[in-house]
């Protein structure tokens, strides 16, 4: 296993948008969990919450369409390009904070408690979740709800998976993605104290096509 990852270089120069993984061009006028346009849940699958932290935001399309609709969003990525183009994409909108920082850094500093935290193909996906979700966990809100979207699974590989970032035909830029299950989340959210735990893998549109893997569970009210 590699012992560091290049993020910050990955997504310097990725964009989510243009790669047909995550977020869809729909976006700043729809709330798209899936890779496939017009797929599966909308903004509902979050609840109905006054504050909200994305992490790993990119162009942050999904929480400029939060922050429209009265939410007090943070929007959360550490690729100084990522920021740098959300914040000249959205600047107009009010009730938004674009923040440059890696997710567990930010949640280990910070005393805020946001009513629901997600991730679109972003920063879980990116994190070992053992560093991750007990940080999530202790920065929800009594209730709060913490969701997040990713590739289903690829059967009998599980735990980090690691990829050239970059292409094979590039510079070496290792990159690890955490692929779990809906059974295995299940279980390491629940460890974490959290409870309404609902992991699925929606299938995609046709036969073919690659699922979401879909996961969603809330902090025990107070």
């Amino acid at each position: 296993m590699p012992s560091a990852q290049n993020l910050p270089e990955y997504w310097g120069t990725y964009r989510r948008s243009d790669s047909g993984e995550g977020v869809c061009a729909l976006a700043a006028a729809a709330f798209e969990w899936t890779q496939h346009p017009g797929h599966g849940p909308g903004v509902e699958f979050l609840g109905d919450p006054r504050t909200a932290l994305e992490l790993g935001s990119g162009e942050a399309r999904e929480a400029a369409y939060l922050a429209r609709r009265g939410v007090e969003v943070t929007a959360l990525d550490f690729s100084a390009p990522q920021v740098e183009r959300a914040r000249d994409q959205w600047a107009d909108v009010p009730g938004l904070a674009l923040v440059e920082a890696e997710a567990c850094a930010f949640l280990t500093g910070t005393e805020a408690s946001y009513d629901a935290v997600y991730s679109l193909w972003g920063a879980v996906w990116y994190t070992d979740p053992d560093e991750l979700v007990p940080l999530v966990a202790r920065r929800l809100s009594p209730g709060g709800v913490f969701a997040f979207a990713q590739a289903e699974p690829i059967e009998g590989y599980y735990g980090p998976q690691a990829m050239y970032g970059n292409g094979v035909a590039g510079t070496k830029l290792t990159v690890l993605r955490w692929s779990y299950t809906p059974d295995m989340w299940a279980d390491i959210l629940k460890r974490n104290g959290l409870t309404a735990i609902d992991a699925f893998v929606l299938p995609g549109p046709v036969p073919e096509a690659v699922g979401t893997l879909m996961v969603r569970a809330q902090a025990p009210e107070a």
